[in-house]
């Protein structure tokens, strides 16, 4: 609350929220990037070991608040953008904190807003990213379903994930009409 007060425009993780803080940042126009999948992953079976027994229980409470707060945010209006904030190994996760968001109530369209428009706002290049657009970078992903049906096509990437496009070049393709000797030369126009 004091940060926002002072002029903070990005608050990152925010898994303390409360309801006033929420209000005031969305007067504000302060921005939320919420960083859930980070505890979650700590958490899980598959990194257990990463955090002592004594933190732990404290981990599993923060991803319980951070949960919350992302609803009295979304209910309050303040604008989200998605991260992750993790390191390591943990890094295979990243794709399961769109989950996360939807678990806390975000409907699919504002949780790749959060990825996309709203990420270009927080950073002041909504005139160059965040959109399809001509005269934007043209970094895009081809899916083979919508995820705006079903925000888990962004959490398997390796079922629906086909090509991964960075400014305007074909970095990765598993779809069929990017043929595999287009990768990496290939620029879209």
């Amino acid at each position: 609350h004091n940060a926002v007060s002072n002029g903070v425009l990005g608050i990152e993780h925010g898994n303390l929220i409360d309801e006033p803080t929420a209000k005031l940042m969305a007067e504000k126009g302060a921005f939320l990037t919420p960083t859930l999948i980070t505890y979650q992953a700590m958490a899980s079976q598959e990194f257990g070991s990463f955090l002592p027994p004594s933190i732990a229980a404290k981990n599993l409470q923060v991803l319980e608040a951070g949960l919350r707060s992302v609803q009295l945010a979304d209910q309050a209006g303040v604008t989200m953008c998605y991260g992750t904030d993790l390191l390591g190994p943990l890094q295979t996760q990243q794709t399961l904190g769109f989950r996360l968001l939807r678990q806390a109530g975000q409907s699919p369209l504002k949780i790749l807003q959060s990825a996309t428009i709203n990420a270009a706002k927080m950073l002041r290049q909504e005139e160059q990213l965040g959109r399809i657009k001509e005269g934007y970078m043209a970094d895009l992903i081809i899916l083979n379903a919508n995820p705006l049906e079903d925000i888990e096509v962004l959490c398997k990437p390796e079922k629906h994930l086909l090509a991964v496009i960075k400014d305007g070049r074909v970095l990765e393709s598993r779809w069929s009409q990017l043929a595999k000797e287009d990768v990496g030369s290939r620029v879209i126009e």
